[in-house]
């Protein structure tokens, strides 16, 4: 493993884009390894590389790191950006728990609904009276001012679009034994 840190997911937001942010806050460049074929995920799960047979994966300081929550808790914590004690820490995950509860409900939206129109509509209801008063306007603005994350959020940058029917289909292929 290089000292650069690598991220091994797909072409797309899913459960790396958290973990680019973090990464982008910190000022940290990093290498994309896209999983495209079923054959990319497998070697990965034939080097032991995916602990629970899952990505996203993150090579960084000679180690192999899954679980979301494990690799952001890491970087947060390399970066001093896991907050300055215990009682910090608890709104940091409280903040980021929350965040990655409503991208389940995105995500799942994308691969698994049935009635696309209806789930959509639950998503909407549930993010506007569960997640963003939580996020109100004034902390988003807060966010998007820190010079890192805007640099992260302009055209060109790693950021990823939202996903569309070439990354669904890609993920279905790769993963296909969980779609059976």
């Amino acid at each position: 493993m290089s000292g650069k840190v690598v991220l091994h997911y797909f072409d797309g937001r899913g459960k790396m884009e958290s973990i680019q942010w973090i990464l982008a806050a910190a000022g940290v460049e990093f290498e994309e390894v896209f999983l495209t074929k079923r054959e990319h995920y497998d070697k990965l799960l034939n080097d032991g590389a995916l602990m629970f047979q899952q990505v996203p994966l993150v090579e960084i300081d000679g180690m192999q790191l899954v679980q979301t929550k494990a690799i952001l808790n890491y970087i947060a914590g390399k970066y001093n950006l896991y907050g300055k004690d215990i009682k910090e820490r608890a709104l940091i995950d409280m903040y980021s728990e929350g965040i990655l509860n409503l991208m389940d409900l995105i995500m799942l939206y994308y691969f698994f609904s049935e009635d696309k129109q209806k789930q959509l509509s639950d998503i909407e209801q549930k993010a506007k009276e569960r997640f963003m008063p939580v996020f109100e306007k004034a902390f988003q603005e807060r966010m998007k001012a820190l010079p890192k994350i805007s640099k992260f959020l302009q055209p060109g940058s790693a950021r990823k679009p939202p996903p569309d029917e070439v990354y669904v289909k890609t993920v279905k292929e790769v993963l296909s034994h969980l779609f059976k």
